[in-house]
């Protein structure tokens, strides 16, 4: 038994061959009248018609496809990410390939040839470093690419991403409220672009509400991981140096932090208060839940999409940025500074 084929469905529907290519392609079916467009569709459902996507590109061109390139799919952010751009490129009829890169920028250079390979007509890119040899290569052999959550030093791409020092603002903010005046960093890797803007939107912030800008209050994660969390807590913990609260540079930085607490019997909020950033899923599950920063990501996600779609229409538009607005999400882990000042 074979294969329906085009001209059945056109057949079918009582129209030219052109006429069913055009309604059942989503880039197309404008072109054709609208009831003429459901008769085809209808046609087709009828007698379990798939169109041919390789036999479509090659008359196109075109193959529907864009690849989506992200450093660690066990990372909850994520998630929610691809789910914005998948709902705004497969009403346009394009579907995603995602790959992981767990950090490896070998693997990272390999995932991306695989997805040239099959033709990709665009990337969107979130393992970007701020120095970034391989999207520099990409850009300049003219690859279709949308940052999102980075951004890479002297690169002109688009790029979708939160408001980092909105964010770490309204967290200093919130912990000064609460009478904290020695207060520390837990930075994340400085080689993101999210990394160093976090870390310098928290130093002008102790600034703007007149407190100590200590660098021995600042400690670098070299991943945005629990365990860098963990490590980088123990640090300013052996340093010496009194603080009463914390400000991760994310999340799972911020449940590191629950780990050295259990570790050393220490009780949060009442020794240390805590700050995360992103609200990933189940931090209100967390004992004590976890205060935090909460960014867009479906919305980061969608507008990313949409940024594509427009680089892909409009090769030759200038690049543009978007900064989404981020929240604080106020729980558990933060609580008045101890009446002891040199208590942590």
């Amino acid at each position: 038994m074979t294969a329906p084929r085009l001209r059945d469905v056109a057949q079918l529907a009582g129209v030219h061959p052109a006429t069913a290519s055009r309604a059942l392609n989503p880039q197309t079916r404008q072109q054709v009248n609208a009831d003429t467009a459901r008769r085809v569709l209808r046609a087709a459902e009828s007698i379990g018609y798939q169109p041919n996507p390789i036999a479509r590109s090659l008359k196109t061109a075109r193959t529907g496809t864009v690849g989506l390139v992200i450093p660690d799919l066990t990372n909850p952010l994520f998630p929610p990410i691809v789910r914005g751009i998948e709902d705004v490129l497969t009403p346009a009829g394009y579907n995603a390939w995602i790959v992981n890169t767990d950090n490896d920028p070998q693997r990272e250079e390999a995932q991306v040839e695989a997805l040239r390979s099959r033709q990709v007509e665009g990337l969107i890119v979130a393992t970007a470093r701020r120095t970034h040899p391989l999207l520099a290569r990409l850009h300049r052999q003219g690859v279709k690419m949308v940052l999102v959550n980075r951004r890479v030093d002297g690169l002109e791409l688009p790029s979708v991403t939160a408001d980092d020092d909105a964010g770490i603002g309204l967290a200093v903010a919130h912990l000064v409220g609460l009478g904290h005046t020695r207060i520390a960093h837990l930075a994340g890797p400085q080689h993101t672009s999210t990394g160093v803007s976090r870390a310098r939107a928290f130093r002008h912030a102790l600034i703007d509400h007149g407190l100590p800008d200590d660098p021995a209050l600042t400690v670098e994660c070299g991943y945005w991981s629990e365990s860098e969390g963990a490590r980088g807590l123990r640090r300013l913990l052996d340093g010496g140096r009194a603080f009463t609260a914390v400000v991760a540079g994310n999340d799972l930085i911020a449940l590191g932090c629950y780990d050295v607490f259990a570790e050393r019997g220490m009780t949060c909020p009442d020794d240390v208060s805590v700050v995360g950033f992103n609200e990933m899923p189940y931090l209100d599950k967390m004992r004590p839940p976890l205060t935090t920063v909460a960014i867009p990501h479906y919305e980061i996600g969608a507008e990313a999409g949409r940024l594509l779609l427009d680089t892909i229409d409009e090769p030759d538009r200038y690049p543009r940025s978007v900064l989404l607005a981020p929240s604080l999400v106020v729980r558990a882990s933060t609580t008045p500074a101890p009446c002891d000042a040199a208590s942590r």
